[in-house]
């Protein structure tokens, strides 16, 4: 929503502001930069995001251990429910940015489906304590034929209770980033770099909170049961709810704007109504063109427009752009006439799907540290002292608690080093922070392999159980790649040019982690298939004993995978820099064209490339 708008000073007085995005307060009036958003209005968002991961990791992280021992499902049955449901999150994430964006806002989205999170956990804490709810105990790896499985209404509360949780949270992540970036207005240079501050920290907290999941609240789960961990887990949740609300009064919100999807569904049967038309040579005859070309012919956007520069890439597109009753009063349906601007945001949005694309192999891997690696910390020796046991869900505590260390003086001290080299606004761009993680994925999945070759040979051939640290440089090496891999994603998709559709945007990235886990699902179900037919034995994973499975295999074959894919990333990466829609800052200069008022006209990156 970009209109004429009241606007405050410093002075906190009223101004007439042309194209600038409006935000509002809690009552709906005008926000004002004094007294609404900045970082002391994002703290309240972090706290929900440090609470809501808490309670999600620790469920989350450890739910293949109460899958197997309390629901008796296979392990490689178990891997796919915990798969499916941590896909299901990211999936529903777009439902969770569509309906903000386009009806309720982010912050009614957050409270409406946060406690419907805070429900799903009250639940599974209410089966986990009632053995009426669950098979009868038995022992899995001793006594796993003879087990029951969870069947019937047992089963039926079980998945409910998981899915109201997927459902909740899913809508809630897209959400609290969108939100938390509302509260900085990317127009201001200052508050600009602010923002870029925010994602570091948003990193941070979220680091924050799955440290405490893994550690504590693991540690609960493990010494005192589930039924109390899945209590814990509802009991931080609602912390996190009640650090939302606090911060009610200081928040500057983006009203929504009714469906976001369909001015791009215009575009496209617009375009393709219009497919037997022909493009005219020059822009400026397309309907809705706010464009002035300049001296040296380049085509740029007028000053204070919010319009967006017409480009060449998928031209078919444009003639949604065609008005046919040229000088006539008759006016044509949206659904056969849009703007250039409108057209050129659906250009934007099919330009980042490659860069999207290549991000879920990334969280495939992502999966197997929840899953397989955790299998495989409680097949090693989990003894740190003579009293006290490492729970292996705990393992993926490790690369956060170097994360708190890392992240605060990547932003104190890299960012500022690298933006007097690069003059970015982040040190470095989001794609080449995006092909760094993506790089870094690659070599856990080598380590991964490396230890797990290592502790089978020990353990088949020497009858010797090796220490659990063995196996922690897999998730460090992981963390420093997610650090780099994730923030940057988000960074990339909230800073492109789609207005009033930031919280859609950010679900998108969650989809990464979505398809990436269930792709991660798929490939173990073809491994098994494809590898127990070449032999006599059940494949590679489906044993539910490590020592008899080639999880060292597996492992190598996501590293092969991974680096093809990193490959592929570098491939889209130098397409998308090159494409037209960032020509005109690369050619210009981000000084020449602030000269002509149009520098935030588009937010693709003048240095969105690898080195």
């Amino acid at each position: 929503m970009e209109m004429e708008a009241r606007r405050y000073d410093n002075k906190g007085e009223s101004k007439c502001v042309v194209g600038e995005e409006i935000t509002v307060d809690w009552r709906g009036k005008l926000s004002n930069p004094n007294k609404h958003g900045g970082m002391r209005a994002a703290a309240f968002v972090l706290g929900l995001q440090a609470f809501e991961i808490m309670a999600i990791a620790a469920v989350g992280n450890n739910l293949i251990t109460y899958v197997i021992n309390e629901m008796h499902f296979s392990l490689s049955e178990s891997a796919n429910i915990v798969t499916n449901f941590v896909g299901t999150i990211f999936i529903l994430a777009l439902l969770g940015g569509y309906l903000s964006d386009s009806y309720l806002g982010c912050f009614w989205t957050m409270l409406i489906f946060g406690f419907v999170e805070l429900s799903g956990f009250i639940l599974l804490s209410v089966q986990a304590h009632l053995p009426q709810l669950k098979p009868p105990q038995c022992n899995m790896l001793t006594d796993g034929e003879n087990c029951v499985e969870a069947k019937g209404v047992k089963s039926l509360i079980f998945f409910v209770a998981l899915y109201l949780v997927a459902l909740g949270s899913g809508c809630v992540k897209p959400n609290m980033i969108a939100h938390g970036g509302d509260q900085f207005n990317q127009s201001n240079p200052k508050q600009s770099k602010k923002l870029s501050t925010y994602f570091n920290a948003a990193y941070f907290a979220f680091s924050m909170g799955e440290l405490f999941a893994l550690t504590l609240l693991v540690w609960i789960q493990t010494h005192s049961g589930m039924d109390v961990g899945f209590g814990v887990s509802a009991a931080v949740m609602a912390m996190g709810l009640i650090s939302l609300v606090s911060g009610t009064l200081y928040y500057r919100n983006k009203p929504p704007q009714g469906s976001i999807l369909t001015p791009i569904a215009q575009v496209f049967v617009a375009a393709i109504l219009k497919r037997k038309q022909i493009c005219p040579s020059n822009p400026q005859m397309l309907h809705g063109s706010k464009n002035r070309v300049l001296n040296n012919g380049i085509v740029a956007p007028s000053a204070g427009s919010g319009s967006l520069a017409h480009t060449q890439r998928f031209r078919f597109l444009d003639k949604a752009c065609i008005k046919i009753e040229v000088g006539t009063n008759v006016k044509e349906s949206p659904w056969r006439l849009c703007s250039v601007t409108q057209v050129e945001e659906v250009k934007i949005l099919i330009s980042a799907i490659p860069i999207f694309a290549c991000t879920i192999v990334f969280n495939t891997i992502l999966a197997q540290l929840q899953t397989f690696s955790v299998q495989q910390g409680g097949a090693m020796d989990t003894q740190l002292a003579k009293s006290f046991h490492i729970p292996p869900a705990s393992l993926q505590s490790i690369p956060y608690i170097i994360l708190i260390i890392v992240v605060p003086l990547y932003d104190t001290f890299f960012v500022p080093l690298a933006r007097k080299i690069t003059g970015h606004e982040s040190g470095i761009s989001p794609l080449q922070r995006i092909g760094a993680g993506l790089c870094f994925a690659t070599f856990s999945m080598v380590s991964a392999a490396i230890m797990e070759k290592k502790r089978r040979d020990a353990a088949v051939d020497s009858n010797k159980i090796l220490s659990i640290f063995w196996i922690t440089p897999q998730f460090l090496i992981f963390g420093l790649s997610e650090m780099l891999t994730a923030v940057g994603l988000i960074e990339f998709f909230y800073k492109q040019s789609l207005k009033g559709m930031q919280a859609f945007l950010t679900a998108i990235t969650y989809c990464s982690y979505s398809f990436g886990f269930y792709l991660s699902s798929l490939l173990v179900s073809l491994v098994n298939k494809i590898t127990s037919s070449s032999s006599s034995n059940q494949g590679w994973l489906g044993d539910n004993d490590l020592n008899k499975d080639r999880l060292d295999l597996f492992y190598w074959m996501l590293a092969v995978l991974s680096f093809l894919n990193f490959l592929s990333y570098l491939f889209w990466a130098k397409w998308y820099s090159y494409s037209p829609t960032t020509t005109q800052q690369e050619t210009l200069g981000d000084d020449h064209l602030n000269n002509y008022g149009f520098i935030n006209s588009s937010k693709h990156s003048v240095d969105e490339s690898i080195p």
